[in-house]
C-alpha cells in the first residue's frame, strides 16, 4: 500500500512538472495575440517621424502576469525588454494583476467567482504563498520586475520617482537602448482590506493603482461589478493615503459613481491607464464625454487602449479615432497610449508596431506636435509632475 501511494505521488509530481513547463506558454500564446503579420508595413513618412521621437511611452502592460523572461526577445507576447529597445520605448507601465473572475466580461462579475489567476499561478509553478494571497501576488510581481532590472546589465531601469525619470531621460541622450518601467496595480483588492498595505505596495515600488478591476471590492464598485456604488469609507481612506504618498490614481475599470467620488476627493491629477470612449465604442469599460471633460478639468491623462473590447472592431483607425475624440473634447495634452499589452487581449500589433499608429494619425490629420504629445511627451510631462520627487 505504501509503495503504491509513493508511486502515485511521484506520478503526480512528474505530471505537475510537465504541466508547469508546457501549459504556461500555450496559455499565453492563445490569449495575447496580434492580428497583423510581421514585418509590419509602415510608410517612410511614418517611420521617419517615429524615429525622430525623443520620448515614447505606454501606460498599461500586464507582462508581469506571465512566465516569460522579459530580458529575452520572445516569439510571443506583446512586450519584453528587447522589443522595447527595438521600438525605442523610453517608459512602459508594468501593471500587476492579482485576481480575475472566471467568465470575465464587461457587463457583470461577482466578486466571489472562481479566480483565473489562482489557477494560472498554480500552472506556472509559482509558490503556494502566491496561490492564497492577493497581496503576495502583487509583491511577487513587483519583485519580478526588480529581478528583470538586475539581470538586464543596465539596459532596464525601474522608475520610482521624478528624479529617476530625469535620470533615465539623461541616460537615453547618449544611449537610447536604455529603457525604463514603473509599477502599477490593477485593482486595490490586492490590499486585502488593509490600509497599511498601501504603504507596503509603495515601498515595493508601486507608483500607480486602480481602485477596482473586474469586480467590486472593499473600496467600492467596478464598472463591471454588481453594486455600481461609489467610494466606501475605506475607499476614501485609500484615496487620501495615495494622495499623501503621491501614488497615482488610475480610473480604469471603476464605476461611474466612483469616478465622480474620486474626482471630487482627490487633491492630485488622475489618469486612466487603458480605456476607450463611448463616442467611438459604447461599453461599460469606456469613458463618457462627461467623465472625459471632468478628467480634463482635473489635469488628468487618458491612455487609449488597443483591443476590441475598448475600441470595437475598427482596428487601428478606431484607436486613433478614440484619441481624436479626446483631443477634440478636452485637448491634445490629455491623450496618451494605453495599450493593455499582454492583458489577455488580441491587438493589431505588438509594441514594435507602434509606428503603425503614426500612419493612421497622419491620415486623420494629426500634426507632428500632436503625434509627439500622444506618443510619449504627455506621459513624460505627467509622470515628471506627479511621481514622488525622490
Amino acid at each position: 500500500m505504501k509503495k503504491g501511494i509513493f508511486i502515485t505521488l511521484i506520478l503526480i509530481g512528474i505530471s505537475y512538472l510537465l504541466l508547469i513547463n508546457i501549459a504556461p506558454d500555450k496559455v499565453e500564446k492563445d490569449l495575447n495575440g496580434i492580428t497583423l503579420t510581421k514585418p509590419y508595413q509602415i510608410s517612410e513618412q511614418a517611420k521617419t517621424l517615429y524615429d525622430s521621437l525623443e520620448f515614447i511611452g505606454d501606460l498599461h502592460c500586464d507582462a508581469l502576469l506571465w512566465d516569460r523572461d522579459l530580458n529575452k526577445d520572445s516569439e510571443y507576447g506583446h512586450v519584453d525588454i528587447p522589443k522595447m529597445q527595438q521600438a525605442n520605448i523610453a517608459l512602459q507601465a508594468f501593471t500587476i494583476v492579482t485576481k480575475s473572475p472566471k467568465g470575465q466580461n464587461f457587463e457583470h462579475n461577482e466578486a466571489d467567482a472562481l479566480d483565473n489567476i489562482t489557477l494560472l499561478g498554480m500552472v506556472q509553478g509559482r509558490p503556494p504563498g502566491y496561490w492564497f494571497s492577493l497581496m503576495n501576488r502583487a509583491l511577487y510581481q513587483s519583485k519580478k520586475l526588480k529581478k528583470t532590472a538586475k539581470r538586464s546589465d543596465g539596459d532596464f531601469k525601474i522608475i520610482s520617482s521624478s528624479k529617476d525619470l530625469k535620470g533615465l531621460i539623461s541616460l537615453r541622450k547618449s544611449d537610447p537602448t536604455i529603457v525604463g518601467g514603473f509599477l502599477g496595480v490593477e485593482g486595490a483588492h490586492a490590499l486585502e482590506g488593509k490600509l497599511k498595505n498601501v504603504d507596503e505596495l509603495f515601498e515595493a515600488g508601486v507608483r500607480m493603482m486602480g481602485p477596482t478591476h473586474f469586480f467590486d471590492n472593499e473600496l467600492g464598485g467596478s464598472a463591471h461589478g454588481v453594486s455600481g456604488e461609489g467610494l466606501t469609507d475605506f475607499g476614501e481612506e485609500v484615496i487620501d493615503r495615495m494622495n499623501e504618498l503621491k501614488m497615482i490614481i488610475d480610473l480604469a475599470h471603476i464605476s461611474p459613481a466612483m469616478i465622480d467620488d474620486i474626482l471630487e476627493r482627490t487633491t492630485q491629477p488622475v489618469l486612466v491607464s487603458h480605456t476607450g470612449v463611448d463616442a467611438v465604442y459604447d461599453s461599460p469599460r469606456n469613458l463618457s464625454d462627461q467623465h472625459i471633460r471632468a478628467i480634463g478639468e482635473n489635469g488628468g491623462l487618458i491612455g487609449i487602449a488597443f483591443f476590441p473590447g475598448a475600441i470595437g472592431d475598427g482596428g487601428i483607425p478606431a484607436i486613433v479615432a478614440s484619441m481624436k475624440h479626446v483631443k477634440d473634447l478636452i485637448g491634445i495634452e490629455h491623450v496618451a497610449l494605453g495599450s493593455d499589452y499582454d492583458g489577455s487581449v488580441v491587438v493589431p500589433f505588438d509594441i514594435t508596431g507602434l509606428p503603425l499608429l503614426i500612419d493612421e494619425m497622419l491620415a486623420q490629420n494629426f500634426t507632428t506636435s500632436e503625434i509627439k504629445a500622444i506618443m510619449g511627451e504627455n506621459m513624460k510631462r505627467f509622470m515628471l509632475a506627479n511621481l514622488p520627487e525622490e
